[in-house]
């Protein structure tokens, strides 16, 4: 199948206010970023990775202007750098509206050879740091009085058995459970909570962490033979900020084309 075509933005979340976490780089994050600006919403971008954050906040705000991208190094393993993000979103917008947990963090290991570091750094980056952003963003949005929109990122493969991925695929299952507990909690200040669930979207980082082999293999599983670009998933993040999903709330939204 040919590449698709690239979708502009429409000004869906126009004068929002968005957090987005590991929003540094070429993968969703970066799109989601990317796509959140040209949908006309403010942005606080966070990262683990300094230097990347840094460039890639020069490179949005020379596209979409300074005033509109403003970015803090955010490791959600650290619970101290979490509320810091937060707080300068609040300070610098006066309050949020959208907040996008993208943070994740993947490998490959059979279980019988798998370590309990091994097992720990996936689920504290993935779930535990989903799970303190989501905190922070429920009580940020609380106290606004305001409503308001939780996007986590989760995965098929919380679903689906994968060989080697026993760490990141509980993970991923519990970012779909948290999803639905914080929906329930939040509806009552008018929050709605949803999250995405991606098959196989390409970037870099994915590359460095998964065989070759299997991202073939994965790849031909897909029903259009090809893997999603990040944006592609990122538009998917848009329509669930925005209010064409104004009465979506813990739902997870498969952005897949494999069916088995």
């Amino acid at each position: 199948m040919s590449a698709p075509q690239y979708i502009p933005g429409h000004q869906l979340l126009t004068g929002r206010t968005a957090v987005i976490t590991a929003a540094a780089g070429a993968g969703i994050g970066g799109a989601t970023a990317h796509k959140f600006l040209e949908e006309g919403a403010r942005i606080v971008i966070g990262d683990a990775h300094a230097r990347r954050l840094e460039e890639t906040e020069q490179v949005l705000a020379e596209e979409f202007g300074a005033a509109n991208v403003t970015s803090l190094p955010c490791d959600v393993t650290d619970e101290t750098q979490v509320q810091a993000l937060f707080a300068y979103a609040e300070q610098a917008h006066g309050s949020l509206d959208i907040v996008v947990n993208n943070a994740g963090l993947g490998g490959t290991a059979e279980l019988t050879e798998m370590t309990d570091a091994q097992w720990s750094k996936v689920l504290d980056v993935t779930l535990t740091g989903t799970f303190r952003c989501t905190r922070a963003a429920l009580r940020s949005l609380r106290s606004a009085g305001r409503g308001g929109v939780v996007v986590n990122n989760a995965s098929v493969v919380g679903w689906r058995a994968q060989a080697g991925q026993a760490h990141y695929a509980a993970a991923k299952a519990g970012v779909m459970a948290l999803t639905r507990c914080a929906a329930v909690e939040a509806a009552a200040y008018g929050v709605r909570v949803n999250a995405v669930a991606p098959s196989l979207a390409m970037h870099p980082h994915l590359v460095k962490v998964t065989s070759a082999e299997l991202l073939d293999e994965l790849t031909r599983k897909e029903a259009f033979g090809r893997y999603a670009e990040p944006w592609e998933i990122a538009n998917v993040i848009v329509f669930l900020a925005s209010g064409y999903s104004s009465y979506m709330t813990g739902e997870v939204v498969s952005v897949s084309s494999r069916h088995a």
